[in-house]
């Protein structure tokens, strides 16, 4: 098991769970404007189903031990932080009126290529498995 995707995956899970809860009921309290709220939901949606793959990986690392299974993993961590990070910036970017928002913008869809990537990775890492 690669254990620092493990402990990764469990902080991440962790974490999509309480920003999930202030979106629910804090950030209700700050904004009513549903493409904001909207951002922000799918940036702790796409948190959580890849925390979760990042658990995937981190159990398959112990027996599929090439250098693919590694890449989907560290795909995953920093398609988190750009995708997720960038959508939670912007939400608060957007309520504040500010300008950066068009510079932020931009960073999300290549969180979005990190996830796909990590997820071809993931499939590259099975099928060059030797077979027993």
């Amino acid at each position: 098991m690669h254990k620092s995707f493990l402990i990764i995956a469990a902080f991440f899970s962790a974490l999509s769970v309480a920003l999930g809860a202030f979106g629910a009921h804090g950030l209700e309290k700050i904004t009513t404007d549903e493409k904001i709220l909207h951002g922000f939901q799918t940036g702790v949606q796409y948190q959580l189903y890849h925390s979760f793959g990042l658990f995937i990986i981190a159990i398959l690392a112990e027996r599929y031990k090439n250098k693919f299974i590694v890449l989907a993993g560290k795909c995953f961590v920093a398609g988190i932080i750009l995708f997720s990070g960038s959508l939670y910036l912007l939400t608060f970017l957007k309520i504040e009126n500010s300008s950066v928002v068009k510079f932020v913008g931009p960073i999300t869809p290549l969180g979005g290529l990190l996830f796909i990537t990590g997820w071809i990775f993931l499939m590259i890492a099975v099928l060059k498995e030797k077979r027993s």
